[in-house]
């Protein structure tokens, strides 16, 4: 069953075209990732499909309504993290659950709220200044009051953006057991490593949705063939490899490169050309990472504004 099955999905600031014929289908208690660049889209389509935006075109159902005629119907059923904390930092962790229960016309509203304290570990912070806490805490307090009302779609707008690893580790664990319970995800994210921890990705660039699927069906898809190249002063190869026929992509990794390309034998002949006794070359298999740095230099021709 699908939970979000739109298409067409169209939206326009002024002469800037934000999101262009987007497609997008989640089934229902999936995770998925939501990629791309600044300014490419994810958060204007984020908006649009829990009732925040008006799309200038595009039809389809979110949670089996009408997601443009039927629009405040799917916002009472989505819960919405935003990029920036936007609760309220002179009111304690309670408080604000609290208020947000009211805001809902939550019934059995102590009770809820007990609850979602527990479950995100936040019951012995609950007279705690919104305001004082870390970006961790700040986040859990954000997811709580996201699910309060028990949706059954949650957008994450880019959650963890300046959080610590180990707080990362512990939001995504939250997320998972919220999947496990019947809630479908969409959530924007920067990093590679989270994406793969989702059930599937989209890639979005310019405001059109270039690359769907799991990790693994968007890699093979892409055909890249990758190299990586260790030594002294390895950087240094980036710029030349970087405009050798049959590289699409060098970068720096560390102490290493990667350099990609879809065709093997221009592609070992940009290593042939660049080989030193002091360079250790051997293929590796191409990550997101190296995909989508693929899919930024094919359409770098695409000067469209997002």
């Amino acid at each position: 069953m699908l939970a979000i099955d739109v298409r067409g999905l169209n939206k326009w600031f002024g002469d800037r075209h934000v999101v262009r014929d987007v497609a997008i289908q989640v089934g229902q208690g999936r995770i998925t990732g939501f990629l791309g660049p600044n300014g490419a889209g994810k958060t204007t389509t984020l908006r649009m499909l829990c009732g925040l935006l008006t799309p200038d075109s595009g039809e389809g159902e979110v949670l089996g309504r009408d997601f443009r005629a039927e629009a405040n119907a799917v916002k009472r059923m989505t819960g919405y993290m935003t990029q920036r904390f936007s609760l309220y930092e002179d009111l304690t962790i309670e408080e604000n659950l609290a208020f947000v229960a009211r805001v809902y016309g939550l019934d059995r509203r102590g009770q809820r709220v007990r609850a979602a304290l527990e479950q995100l570990g936040l019951a012995d912070r609950r007279r705690q200044l919104a305001g004082a806490l870390s970006g961790g805490w700040k986040q859990r307090l954000a997811l709580a009051t996201a699910v309060l009302h028990e949706p059954k779609l949650l957008l994450l707008d880019e959650p963890t953006a300046g959080v610590d690893p180990k707080a990362r580790r512990e939001f995504w664990d939250h997320i998972h057991l919220l999947a496990d319970q019947g809630l479908t995800v969409l959530v924007s994210t920067h990093y590679m490593d989270e994406a793969e921890r989702c059930h599937d990705i989209g890639y979005i660039l310019n405001g059109r949705l270039i690359a769907r699927g799991t990790a693994q069906e968007i890699i093979a898809r892409s055909g890249l063939i990758t190299f990586r190249g260790e030594g002294p002063d390895v950087g240094r190869l980036v710029l030349p490899l970087s405009g050798r026929a049959g590289v699409l992509s060098a970068s720096a990794f560390g102490s290493a490169i990667h350099v990609s390309g879809t065709d093997r034998r221009l592609l070992e002949e940009a290593l042939r050309h660049n080989r030193s006794g002091e360079t250790k070359w051997e293929e590796v298999p191409s990550t997101l990472e190296d995909v989508f740095i693929q899919l930024m230099a094919d359409q770098a021709d695409d000067r469209y504004a997002a």
